[in-house]
């Protein structure tokens, strides 16, 4: 299977937020959807719902008049991992193309290995377009889950031995049940029985 899926190249060069033709005059107008399945042009809403009703649709957004995209949506098609991602109005997202950026200061620890942006945390790339490039460039990342979720598998098979293992511990501990540990010192008893006061003739 390819390092990079036939449909991204197309998606990251696409142009979004464009009046649609057919619908340009509706609310929800512009073209802010992509289908993977048909690799085509971006469409608006009412597109969507006419001519990809059962494609892989996914949404773009915009963040500072640049294009991105949600983690929840993309993770699903793509294995995002070594690219910076962001919490915009409460929603993890990565941006489709590399920003321009002046040069970063001395003092920043973390740079995209492609443009040189400054990233908030340890990751490789800053967007999916830098991510490709370093693909094509030194081809020691890939865009495909498939190679992710082997790592995955692989991790999950040995926490489920050590789980198995941790079973087994505690099944020989528990065929004696332990005794209670004794209650805690501070607290107090109350002193006496509560009785009621006697009802009135």
């Amino acid at each position: 299977m390819p390092a990079v899926p036939p449909w991204l190249e197309s998606l990251l060069s696409t142009a979004f937020f464009r009046v649609c033709r057919t619908h340009g005059d509706a609310a929800r107008g512009e073209c802010n959807m992509y289908c993977l399945d048909c690799n085509g042009d971006a469409f608006c809403f009412y597109c969507r719902s006419s001519k990809h009703k059962d494609h892989q649709v996914i949404q773009i957004r915009r963040s500072s008049y640049h294009d991105v995209v949600r983690v929840s949506e993309i993770q699903k098609v793509l294995d995002i991992s070594g690219v910076q991602t962001y919490v915009i109005n409460s929603a993890r997202v990565l941006f489709l193309n590399e920003r321009p950026q002046p040069k970063s200061g001395k003092g920043v620890a973390h740079i995209c290995e492609i443009c040189g942006r400054s990233l908030l945390d340890p990751f490789r790339f800053c967007s999916l377009g830098c991510k490709l490039v370093g693909i094509k460039r030194n081809g020691n990342a890939s865009f495909t889950l498939e190679a992710k979720n082997e790592g995955l598998m692989d991790s999950r098979r040995e926490g489920i031995s050590r789980e198995e293992e941790e079973l087994r511990e505690g099944s020989q501990q528990d065929i004696y049940p332990p005794t209670p540990p004794p209650p805690p010192s501070s607290a107090r008893r109350r002193k006496g029985i509560p009785h009621r006061a006697p009802f009135g003739s």
